[in-house]
């Protein structure tokens, strides 16, 4: 057998698998199967995720899920204002052996995890926050000096409340870079409600069955990296990133008047990892523009700010990248919608 015919048969062989697991969190996380496509996206692209929304859609309920189906190791960290960065990465203490002797001894924190569920992450302050930064790119963390490498997979799925409530605090750019993709989690539909309802207030409800183990998504997150990727989606990238930039020769009229700043090469690299798993997850061997469309607003609208002058005018992010995706990509954008 070649080596493309391996590779085929390997895809083949991973998608039927992903379908099980999507299946299975559908079951509790019911109407939201773009969220959970974003969401599985970003794990097998081997990146984060920031799920925005207010209180009660099932964010928590999505990465409890998702722990379970793809057999990860958890923690959970309840974001506040007094939480500390050794609340989060770890500390050392000091103890005394039976024979009086003394030495430091680490306890590991809650990070030292596969899959980390950092819960309603805006509410902490930004010194918390920002402990995150090193765990998120690095995959270690450093304490009293020493570096500690935490093991794979490793994965924050973050939740975030919109800004506009009480008490909470923006991300720092830098961190909100880290994150593969952002995820809206919206208000369900009338006939997803329906459903959640019937589903969720009886004696039993859905029960998330395990799919994957750890070994086996970092398999997985291997092959995503060997799938092929056709020049034109390449360039469409490229020519969908640096349209957004309002400093390029290449910027649409429309970045100019309105971002303060666009995205930089961490945002070409994220484009070209989730379109990826996005077309092995619609069963497809590589992937297209159309892919490149769909994802723009996702891995895009975190990664860029707009001007005082365009929020005085009511403008959006995601009109932005729509108006921009549309001039770029044209028709890929019909068929993504």
């Amino acid at each position: 057998m070649s080596e493309t015919e391996t590779l085929v048969s390997e895809i083949d062989r991973l998608g039927a698998k992903l379908g099980e697991a999507r299946a299975s969190v559908n079951r509790r996380f019911i109407g939201q199967e773009r969220v959970v496509e974003l969401t599985l996206a970003a794990m097998l692209s081997g990146g984060h995720a920031l799920l925005v929304g207010l209180p009660g859609l099932g964010k928590t309920m999505l990465v409890d899920t998702l722990a379970t189906v793809m057999g990860l190791a958890p923690a959970r960290i309840q974001f506040t204002p007094d939480l500390m960065p050794a609340d989060i990465l770890g500390s050392e203490v000091l103890e005394t052996a039976a024979d009086g002797t003394r030495a430091f001894r680490f306890l590991e924190g809650p990070i030292f995890c596969q899959l980390l569920m950092a819960d309603e992450i805006n509410r902490a302050s930004p010194r918390t926050q920002s402990a995150l930064l090193q765990a998120m790119q690095e995959r270690e963390v450093t304490v009293a000096g020493q570096h500690r490498p935490l093991g794979p997979p490793f994965h924050v799925l973050a939740t975030q409340n919109p800004i506009e409530q009480e008490g909470t605090y923006p991300l720092p750019e830098a961190q909100l870079d880290r994150f593969l993709v952002q995820v809206d989690v919206d208000y369900p539909t009338r006939a997803t409600e329906r459903d959640i309802l019937l589903a969720t207030t009886g004696v039993e409800s859905a029960a998330a069955l395990r799919v994957f183990s750890a070994e086996e998504l970092i398999a997985a997150q291997a092959l995503v990296r060997r799938m092929p990727v056709g020049d034109g989606v390449i360039e469409a990238i490229l020519d969908l990133v640096r349209a957004c930039r309002p400093g390029e020769p290449e910027a649409r009229a429309i970045a100019r008047e309105s971002l303060a700043w666009g995205p930089g090469p961490r945002a070409a690299q994220a484009l070209m990892l989730t379109v990826r798993a996005r077309a092995l997850l619609n069963g497809r061997l590589a992937p297209s523009v159309a892919d490149v469309a769909a994802l723009a607003r996702p891995v895009l609208s975190h990664r860029m700010a707009l001007t005082f002058a365009a929020r005085a005018r009511g403008e959006t992010l995601s009109e932005i990248i729509a108006r921009v995706v549309t001039e770029v990509l044209g028709e890929a954008a019909e068929q993504a919608a």
